[in-house]
């Protein structure tokens, strides 16, 4: 990873199974995940391969989503699946819950 960076902000993820993993550099000082944004971070690992470690963004907090320690050369294809499905449960929490108040709003008019 280039110097004064955290990570990389996951932008878009193929839904091919041997599709991309569309990212982008996140700055050390930017401030905390966006709800449902994933950032990766990796480095190579003591003996082979790259340590992994995904972290997601909740309403108040980032919390670790997943680590892959020595991971191979191609992790990006190891961790897609997982990042795919988290990001799209938020998807669907994000619309669940947008339903949900705009339900209440018209209960309360």
């Amino acid at each position: 990873m280039p110097d004064g960076v955290r990570g990389a902000l996951v932008r878009r993820v193929s839904a091919r199974s041997d599709g991309p993993l569309d990212v982008t550099w996140l700055a050390a000082g930017t401030p905390r995940l966006p709800v449902g944004r994933i950032r990766l971070h990796w480095e190579p690992a003591s003996l082979a391969g790259w340590d992994v470690t995904a972290h997601l963004g909740l309403a108040t907090t980032e919390v670790h989503l997943a680590s892959w320690l020595a991971a191979p050369d191609d992790w990006p294809r190891l961790v897609r699946p997982t990042v795919h499905e988290v990001i799209g449960l938020c998807a669907a929490l994000t619309f669940a819950t947008d339903a949900l108040d705009l339900s209440n709003r018209l209960a309360e008019a």
